[in-house]
């Protein structure tokens, strides 16, 4: 077969993207519909910049969602005949039912970049998103005490928020996913460290409001010890007897790095959004009326910091993108194979002269999801500035 068009190409990329485009209308509709009754998230779709944003992300988070049947071939397997292909060149030797073409070419070991591509939207979004909550129950659970209580408390966090903050941030990634320092299992001790403060946060949360209900408080921090602590054995030591919850060691290198260096940015936008806010009079009134201080920096404080902490969130979320592309690049990403985008862009750059596809693809990728990130940000920064 004659090798595809430019147009061509494009067009059967589209359509392998059909159930993103489903998805993504659908999620439109229901957003533009019931916009009024959704809050900021609502609010979101009156920004043009906003919407743009929240469109690319949605795009590669359906992608993440729907790879497995937006991809043409086995993103691992190699094809022979297929090294360092074109885009759009025809298969040598198509198995039956298989699809015929490179969409976007080969790379040198003749692996399909298109599918590498898509099935890296995975990889990138199973990491980025989850590590970046972890990292705000880090920053929320010690910058509220640290913000509303001030004195030697807030001294000794802040010290230590700086201390990290004062490294290089791409050198501490670095430092912190090197085989000698895994093996001296400084990520799993970071990882026991880390990984408790969700279930301190929503122990906290659930006894502070359900402090004068003990059946419901009981409940819920129950179930909170009872779920944190199972999920908590399996992520941080690989001991879930069920097997439900665990992790590979690269990626729990990878996961409790990202945790670790955006921590402390997060404590200190939290320390100084508390620091503002506990003047404000309704606070002055939950401890008029009696109220614990960890009710009213959980239930009154840090639902109206809710605003500039999204805005973070995204934003976090992106930079977070790019250091996990940093470190698939420098071949410390979750495993030598994998076709996370910043391995894919280190493999193709080899050749970059030659054939550019293999590294231009993947890192059009990695930056439009940055870029989708930033300008949702942008808008919903807009938007909570009008509440």
């Amino acid at each position: 077969m004659e090798p595809l068009s430019w147009g061509a190409i494009f067009a059967k990329a589209a359509m392998q993207f059909w159930p993103v485009w489903a998805a993504m209308l659908v999620t439109f509709f229901l957003s533009t519909a019931l916009k009024r009754r959704l809050g900021l998230y609502g609010k979101l779709f009156d920004s043009t910049v906003g919407m743009f944003g929240f469109g690319i992300v949605t795009f590669w988070v359906f992608t993440a969602v729907f790879a497995d049947q937006i991809i043409t071939h086995d993103p691992l397997a190699q094809l022979s005949g297929m090294k360092n292909a074109l885009p759009g060149m025809a298969v040598k030797s198509p198995a039956e039912g298989g699809y015929p073409f490179y969409l976007f070419g080969g790379d040198s070991l003749a692996r399909d970049v298109f599918s590498r591509m898509v099935m890296g939207a995975r990889d990138v979004l199973k990491i980025a998103p989850a590590a970046t909550v972890f990292a705000f129950m880090v920053g929320v659970t010690l910058g509220l005490p640290a913000g509303y209580f001030g004195g030697k408390l807030d001294t000794f966090l802040s010290f230590l928020a700086n201390l990290v903050l004062a490294f290089p941030v791409i050198l501490l990634f670095y430092l912190l996913v090197t085989p000698e320092i895994v093996q001296t299992g400084i990520p799993v001790i970071f990882a026991a460290i880390l990984f408790v403060f969700p279930i301190v946060f929503f122990t906290i949360l659930f006894n502070s409001r359900f402090h004068m209900n003990p059946a419901k408080r009981n409940l819920y921090v129950g179930l909170t010890l009872a779920l944190g602590l199972w999920a908590y054995s399996g992520l941080a030591f690989n001991a879930d007897p069920v097997g439900l919850f665990s992790m590979d060691p690269n990626l729990l290198n990878v996961f409790v790095s990202v945790v670790f260096v955006n921590s402390p940015g997060v404590f200190r936008i939290v320390r100084g959004l508390v620091m503002d806010i506990k003047a404000r009079d309704y606070v002055a009134a939950g401890q008029t009326r009696g109220e614990s201080s960890w009710y009213i920096m959980l239930w009154e404080i840090l639902p109206n910091a809710r605003g500039p902490l999204i805005v973070d969130f995204c934003l976090r979320i992106g930079y977070t993108t790019i250091l996990l592309g940093t470190l698939g690049f420098f071949g410390l990403g979750v495993s030598p194979e994998s076709p996370d985008w910043g391995s894919t862009i280190d493999d193709g750059r080899k050749l970059l002269a030659i054939f550019p596809h293999a590294a231009v693809v993947p890192a059009l990728a990695l930056m439009s999801l940055v870029l989708g990130l930033n300008l949702l940000a942008d808008g919903l920064r807009e938007e909570s500035l009008k509440d």
